[in-house]
Protein backbone atom coordinates (compact mmCIF):
# COMPACT_ATOMS: atom_id res chain seq x y z
CA UNK A 1 0.00 0.00 0.00
CA UNK A 2 1.19 3.83 -0.48
CA UNK A 3 2.25 5.91 1.74
CA UNK A 4 0.42 8.91 1.55
CA UNK A 5 1.03 11.97 3.40
CA UNK A 6 -1.77 13.65 5.50
CA UNK A 7 -2.31 16.60 3.42
CA UNK A 8 -0.97 16.19 -0.06
CA UNK A 9 -0.12 19.14 -2.26
CA UNK A 10 -1.03 18.70 -6.01
CA UNK A 11 2.28 17.16 -7.07
CA UNK A 12 1.92 14.67 -4.23
CA UNK A 13 -1.68 13.63 -5.49
CA UNK A 14 -0.60 13.73 -8.58
CA UNK A 15 2.41 11.45 -7.94
CA UNK A 16 0.18 8.98 -5.99
CA UNK A 17 -2.03 9.08 -8.90
CA UNK A 18 0.16 8.04 -11.62
CA UNK A 19 1.77 5.33 -9.54
CA UNK A 20 -1.73 3.37 -8.77
CA UNK A 21 -3.11 3.85 -12.51
CA UNK A 22 0.09 2.03 -13.53
CA UNK A 23 0.70 -0.52 -11.21
CA UNK A 24 -3.72 -0.91 -11.49
CA UNK A 25 -4.91 -1.39 -15.02
CA UNK A 26 -8.62 -1.56 -13.34
CA UNK A 27 -7.89 1.98 -12.41
CA UNK A 28 -9.37 4.41 -15.34
CA UNK A 29 -8.08 8.26 -15.02
CA UNK A 30 -9.44 11.24 -16.75
CA UNK A 31 -9.78 14.70 -16.35
CA UNK A 32 -12.98 16.23 -14.86
CA UNK A 33 -11.92 19.92 -15.88
CA UNK A 34 -9.61 22.68 -15.02
CA UNK A 35 -9.22 25.05 -11.78
CA UNK A 36 -9.54 28.69 -12.19
CA UNK A 37 -5.35 28.52 -11.81
CA UNK A 38 -5.46 25.99 -15.00
CA UNK A 39 -4.65 22.85 -12.70
CA UNK A 40 -6.00 19.72 -13.54
CA UNK A 41 -9.43 18.27 -11.18
CA UNK A 42 -8.35 14.34 -11.80
CA UNK A 43 -11.31 12.05 -11.85
CA UNK A 44 -10.87 8.29 -11.16
CA UNK A 45 -13.35 5.30 -12.24
CA UNK A 46 -13.69 1.98 -11.01
CA UNK A 47 -15.91 -0.62 -12.20
CA UNK A 48 -18.20 -1.40 -15.01
CA UNK A 49 -21.24 -1.91 -12.72
CA UNK A 50 -24.74 -0.04 -13.72
CA UNK A 51 -25.14 1.66 -10.22
CA UNK A 52 -23.01 4.66 -10.05
CA UNK A 53 -21.23 6.26 -6.82
CA UNK A 54 -19.34 9.66 -6.51
CA UNK A 55 -17.05 10.50 -3.98
CA UNK A 56 -15.90 14.45 -4.46
CA UNK A 57 -13.09 15.35 -1.70
CA UNK A 58 -11.24 19.08 -1.10
CA UNK A 59 -13.83 21.29 -2.08
CA UNK A 60 -12.67 23.86 0.99
CA UNK A 61 -8.58 24.33 0.86
CA UNK A 62 -8.21 23.78 4.32
CA UNK A 63 -9.75 20.57 4.02
CA UNK A 64 -7.14 18.71 1.51
CA UNK A 65 -7.36 15.66 4.19
CA UNK A 66 -10.16 14.76 2.56
CA UNK A 67 -8.26 13.79 -0.63
CA UNK A 68 -5.83 11.84 1.29
CA UNK A 69 -8.57 9.81 3.10
CA UNK A 70 -9.97 9.05 -0.89
CA UNK A 71 -6.14 8.39 -2.04
CA UNK A 72 -5.46 5.87 1.22
CA UNK A 73 -8.83 4.26 0.60
CA UNK A 74 -8.55 4.20 -3.16
CA UNK A 75 -4.93 2.73 -2.43
CA UNK A 76 -6.82 -0.23 0.12
CA UNK A 77 -9.08 -1.19 -2.31
CA UNK A 78 -7.03 -1.67 -5.05
CA UNK A 79 -4.35 -3.76 -2.89
CA UNK A 80 -7.01 -6.36 -1.87
CA UNK A 81 -8.65 -6.64 -5.07
CA UNK A 82 -5.46 -7.71 -6.14
CA UNK A 83 -4.90 -9.85 -3.81
CA UNK A 84 -8.41 -11.76 -3.40
CA UNK A 85 -9.29 -10.44 -0.04
CA UNK A 86 -12.30 -8.72 1.48
CA UNK A 87 -11.97 -5.54 3.38
CA UNK A 88 -14.52 -4.25 5.75
CA UNK A 89 -16.80 -7.06 4.58
CA UNK A 90 -16.73 -6.46 1.08
CA UNK A 91 -15.22 -8.41 -1.73
CA UNK A 92 -13.65 -5.61 -3.98
CA UNK A 93 -14.11 -7.79 -7.14
CA UNK A 94 -17.61 -8.48 -6.90
CA UNK A 95 -18.42 -4.88 -5.92
CA UNK A 96 -16.74 -3.66 -9.32
CA UNK A 97 -19.07 -5.85 -11.28
CA UNK A 98 -21.88 -4.24 -9.94
CA UNK A 99 -20.72 -0.74 -9.32
CA UNK A 100 -18.77 1.76 -10.98
CA UNK A 101 -17.21 4.13 -8.19
CA UNK A 102 -15.93 7.52 -9.59
CA UNK A 103 -13.88 9.65 -7.57
CA UNK A 104 -12.79 13.09 -7.37
CA UNK A 105 -9.91 13.31 -4.46
CA UNK A 106 -9.59 17.40 -4.79
CA UNK A 107 -12.56 19.09 -6.46
CA UNK A 108 -10.48 22.81 -5.37
CA UNK A 109 -6.57 21.92 -6.14
CA UNK A 110 -5.83 25.52 -6.15
CA UNK A 111 -7.29 26.32 -2.68
CA UNK A 112 -5.60 23.36 -1.80
CA UNK A 113 -2.02 24.57 -2.57
CA UNK A 114 -2.81 28.10 -1.37
CA UNK A 115 -2.98 26.31 1.85
CA UNK A 116 -0.28 23.85 1.58
CA UNK A 117 2.24 26.01 -0.78
CA UNK A 118 1.22 29.51 0.66
CA UNK A 119 0.16 32.64 -1.79
CA UNK A 120 3.05 32.35 -3.83
CA UNK A 121 1.51 29.26 -5.37
CA UNK A 122 -1.29 31.14 -7.02
CA UNK A 123 0.96 33.17 -8.96
CA UNK A 124 -0.79 36.01 -11.07
CA UNK A 125 -3.77 36.45 -8.40
CA UNK A 126 -1.49 36.18 -5.83
CA UNK A 127 -1.72 40.17 -4.69
CA UNK A 128 -5.35 40.03 -5.58
CA UNK A 129 -5.33 36.83 -3.02
CA UNK A 130 -3.41 38.95 -0.45
CA UNK A 131 -5.69 41.53 -0.82
CA UNK A 132 -9.05 39.18 -0.34
CA UNK A 133 -7.28 37.95 3.05
CA UNK A 134 -7.25 41.74 4.35
CA UNK A 135 -3.58 42.00 3.40
CA UNK A 136 -1.97 39.20 5.06
CA UNK A 137 0.35 36.09 3.89
CA UNK A 138 -1.50 33.66 5.86
CA UNK A 139 -3.86 31.26 4.34
CA UNK A 140 -3.96 28.75 6.72
CA UNK A 141 -7.07 28.39 7.42
CA UNK A 142 -8.26 29.21 3.57
CA UNK A 143 -11.31 27.23 2.61
CA UNK A 144 -12.31 29.18 -1.01
CA UNK A 145 -10.89 29.12 -4.87
CA UNK A 146 -8.90 31.12 -6.23
CA UNK A 147 -11.01 33.87 -7.14
CA UNK A 148 -12.71 33.90 -3.66
CA UNK A 149 -15.46 31.64 -3.78
CA UNK A 150 -16.12 29.17 -1.55
CA UNK A 151 -17.59 26.10 -3.77
CA UNK A 152 -19.83 24.76 -1.55
CA UNK A 153 -21.38 27.71 -1.83
CA UNK A 154 -21.78 28.18 -5.37
CA UNK A 155 -23.98 25.53 -6.62
CA UNK A 156 -27.96 25.63 -7.09
CA UNK A 157 -29.63 25.41 -4.08
CA UNK A 158 -30.91 27.93 -2.26
CA UNK A 159 -28.85 30.04 -3.38
CA UNK A 160 -30.79 33.50 -3.84
CA UNK A 161 -31.71 33.08 -0.35
CA UNK A 162 -27.79 32.87 1.30
CA UNK A 163 -27.42 35.99 -0.71
CA UNK A 164 -29.03 37.33 1.67
CA UNK A 165 -27.08 35.14 4.52
CA UNK A 166 -24.10 36.47 3.20
CA UNK A 167 -24.77 40.24 3.72
CA UNK A 168 -26.12 39.67 7.11
CA UNK A 169 -22.30 38.22 7.36
CA UNK A 170 -21.22 41.77 5.74
CA UNK A 171 -19.72 39.21 3.13
CA UNK A 172 -19.57 41.96 0.02
CA UNK A 173 -17.39 40.11 -2.27
CA UNK A 174 -14.31 37.10 -2.68
CA UNK A 175 -12.50 36.42 0.51
CA UNK A 176 -10.96 33.34 2.20
CA UNK A 177 -14.84 31.52 3.08
CA UNK A 178 -18.38 31.62 2.71
CA UNK A 179 -18.83 34.08 -0.63
CA UNK A 180 -20.54 32.09 -3.30
CA UNK A 181 -20.21 33.71 -6.10
CA UNK A 182 -21.88 36.01 -8.66
CA UNK A 183 -24.29 33.19 -9.91
CA UNK A 184 -24.25 29.41 -9.33
CA UNK A 185 -21.90 27.12 -11.00
CA UNK A 186 -19.29 30.18 -11.91
CA UNK A 187 -16.56 28.61 -10.96
CA UNK A 188 -14.69 26.00 -13.27
CA UNK A 189 -14.51 23.30 -10.63
CA UNK A 190 -18.09 23.35 -9.67
CA UNK A 191 -18.67 24.03 -13.45
CA UNK A 192 -17.22 20.88 -14.40
CA UNK A 193 -18.32 18.23 -11.41
CA UNK A 194 -22.41 19.64 -11.94
CA UNK A 195 -21.66 18.62 -16.31
CA UNK A 196 -20.24 15.44 -14.91
CA UNK A 197 -23.30 14.57 -12.37
CA UNK A 198 -25.51 15.58 -14.91
CA UNK A 199 -24.18 13.55 -17.81
CA UNK A 200 -24.20 10.29 -15.24
CA UNK A 201 -26.92 8.17 -13.62
CA UNK A 202 -25.76 8.46 -10.26
CA UNK A 203 -27.34 6.58 -7.16
CA UNK A 204 -25.42 8.52 -4.58
CA UNK A 205 -22.62 11.29 -3.76
CA UNK A 206 -20.77 11.45 -0.63
CA UNK A 207 -19.19 14.77 -0.17
CA UNK A 208 -16.04 14.17 2.08
CA UNK A 209 -15.17 17.31 4.55
CA UNK A 210 -13.37 18.07 7.90
CA UNK A 211 -14.32 18.25 10.74
CA UNK A 212 -17.08 17.67 13.15
CA UNK A 213 -17.64 13.95 13.02
CA UNK A 214 -21.30 14.74 11.70
CA UNK A 215 -23.43 13.33 8.59
CA UNK A 216 -25.97 15.74 6.87
CA UNK A 217 -28.12 14.30 4.12
CA UNK A 218 -31.24 17.19 3.76
CA UNK A 219 -31.76 19.65 1.37
CA UNK A 220 -33.88 22.64 2.95
CA UNK A 221 -34.95 20.56 5.50
CA UNK A 222 -35.98 17.82 3.08
CA UNK A 223 -34.81 14.16 2.22
CA UNK A 224 -35.10 11.28 -0.32
CA UNK A 225 -37.19 8.11 0.48
CA UNK A 226 -34.93 5.79 1.99
CA UNK A 227 -31.89 8.51 2.63
CA UNK A 228 -32.71 8.88 6.89
CA UNK A 229 -32.59 4.83 6.71
CA UNK A 230 -29.22 4.68 5.22
CA UNK A 231 -27.54 7.61 7.25
CA UNK A 232 -28.47 5.75 10.21
CA UNK A 233 -26.47 2.93 8.45
CA UNK A 234 -23.31 5.47 8.18
CA UNK A 235 -24.11 6.99 11.55
CA UNK A 236 -23.43 2.97 13.04
CA UNK A 237 -20.54 2.67 10.89
CA UNK A 238 -18.47 5.75 11.96
CA UNK A 239 -19.78 7.00 15.17
CA UNK A 240 -20.91 10.44 13.92
CA UNK A 241 -24.17 11.31 14.49
CA UNK A 242 -26.50 12.55 11.79
CA UNK A 243 -27.60 16.36 11.91
CA UNK A 244 -28.95 18.95 10.74
CA UNK A 245 -27.01 21.86 8.64
CA UNK A 246 -28.03 24.99 10.38
CA UNK A 247 -26.73 28.97 9.30
CA UNK A 248 -24.76 29.70 6.48
CA UNK A 249 -23.85 25.77 6.52
CA UNK A 250 -27.90 25.13 5.00
CA UNK A 251 -27.34 26.64 1.86
CA UNK A 252 -25.74 26.31 -1.86
CA UNK A 253 -23.56 22.82 -1.27
CA UNK A 254 -22.94 19.62 -3.30
CA UNK A 255 -25.71 17.52 -1.15
CA UNK A 256 -27.92 20.26 -1.19
CA UNK A 257 -28.13 20.74 -4.62
CA UNK A 258 -27.49 16.36 -5.45
CA UNK A 259 -30.87 15.96 -3.39
CA UNK A 260 -33.35 19.13 -4.33
CA UNK A 261 -32.27 19.43 -7.72
CA UNK A 262 -31.36 16.65 -9.12
CA UNK A 263 -32.99 13.46 -6.93
CA UNK A 264 -29.66 11.93 -6.08
CA UNK A 265 -29.40 11.00 -2.57
CA UNK A 266 -25.83 12.48 -1.04
CA UNK A 267 -24.09 12.81 2.00
CA UNK A 268 -22.01 15.10 3.36
CA UNK A 269 -19.48 13.26 5.86
CA UNK A 270 -17.88 15.92 7.98
CA UNK A 271 -14.64 13.76 8.71
CA UNK A 272 -12.65 14.02 12.31
CA UNK A 273 -12.85 16.62 14.97
CA UNK A 274 -10.85 19.77 15.68
CA UNK A 275 -9.86 22.80 14.11
CA UNK A 276 -9.17 23.20 9.90
CA UNK A 277 -6.91 21.93 8.43
CA UNK A 278 -6.25 19.27 11.06
CA UNK A 279 -3.17 18.95 11.69
CA UNK A 280 -1.16 15.56 10.50
CA UNK A 281 -1.79 13.19 13.42
CA UNK A 282 -5.11 13.25 13.33
CA UNK A 283 -5.09 11.65 9.77
CA UNK A 284 -5.01 7.83 11.18
CA UNK A 285 -7.55 8.37 13.59
CA UNK A 286 -10.18 10.20 11.16
CA UNK A 287 -9.61 7.79 8.41
CA UNK A 288 -9.99 4.62 10.80
CA UNK A 289 -13.56 6.42 11.60
CA UNK A 290 -14.63 6.68 8.05
CA UNK A 291 -12.89 3.89 6.29
CA UNK A 292 -15.86 1.48 6.61
CA UNK A 293 -18.52 3.86 5.15
CA UNK A 294 -15.98 4.50 2.07
CA UNK A 295 -15.76 0.64 1.54
CA UNK A 296 -19.28 -0.21 2.21
CA UNK A 297 -21.27 3.04 0.98
CA UNK A 298 -21.69 1.50 -2.48
CA UNK A 299 -23.70 -1.77 -0.76
CA UNK A 300 -26.22 0.97 0.17
CA UNK A 301 -26.80 2.49 -3.23
CA UNK A 302 -29.49 1.14 -5.90
CA UNK A 303 -30.52 1.64 -9.87
CA UNK A 304 -32.35 4.83 -9.61
CA UNK A 305 -35.40 4.86 -11.91
CA UNK A 306 -35.78 7.55 -15.09
CA UNK A 307 -32.58 9.63 -15.82
CA UNK A 308 -31.03 12.60 -14.23
CA UNK A 309 -30.37 14.40 -17.18
CA UNK A 310 -31.94 18.66 -16.73
CA UNK A 311 -34.63 19.42 -18.33
CA UNK A 312 -35.07 22.09 -21.43
CA UNK A 313 -35.97 24.96 -17.90
CA UNK A 314 -32.93 24.14 -16.23
CA UNK A 315 -30.89 23.67 -19.21
CA UNK A 316 -31.93 27.35 -20.44
CA UNK A 317 -31.46 28.02 -16.41
CA UNK A 318 -28.19 27.59 -16.67
CA UNK A 319 -27.43 29.18 -19.73
CA UNK A 320 -29.10 32.40 -18.46
CA UNK A 321 -31.93 32.53 -20.78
Amino acid sequence: MLQISPRPDAAERAAVIDRLAAEYPILSRSTLGRSVLGREIPLLRLGEGKTHLLYVGAHHGAEGMTAAFLLRFLSEFLSAHRAERSAEGVDPAFLLSVRTLWIVPALNPDGVELVERGIASAGFLSERIRRMNGGSDDLSTWQANARGVDLNHNYDAGFRAYKGVEASLGIQGGGPTRYSGDYPESEPETAALTRFVRSVPLSMVLSLHTQGREIYFTSGGRALPGQAAVAARFSAMTGYRVSQPAGAAAYGGLTDWAVGRQGIPAFTIECGEGKNPLPPERFIPAYAEIRPLLFRAPLYASLRTGDNRPTEDETNEHRGL
